[in-house]
């Protein structure tokens, strides 16, 4: 969830130790500019990115595109 920002890496690593984690969808990225917390827990988890929703329905989860997601961080989109 986006909307975490201080809390997202270590929930994310806690999460990760006790249950394992595939990868990364980062919900209501739509309503919030701090969608670089995920790139920062991929990095350091090594994890991939798999979705990010931009929506509230299953429909809203969008493959992740590197070069959409930067320009979104950056303002661009």
């Amino acid at each position: 969830d986006a909307t975490t920002w201080q809390n997202a890496f270590e929930q994310a690593k806690t999460f990760h130790e006790a249950v394992g984690v595939d990868g990364l969808i980062l919900s209501k990225y739509d309503s919030s500019g701090r969608g670089g917390i995920a790139v920062s827990i991929c990095r350091e988890l090594g994890l991939p990115f798999f979705y990010y929703g931009t929506g509230e329905k299953l429909q809203d989860l969008e493959p992740f595109d590197a070069d959409r997601f930067v320009a979104g961080l950056l303002g661009e989109e």
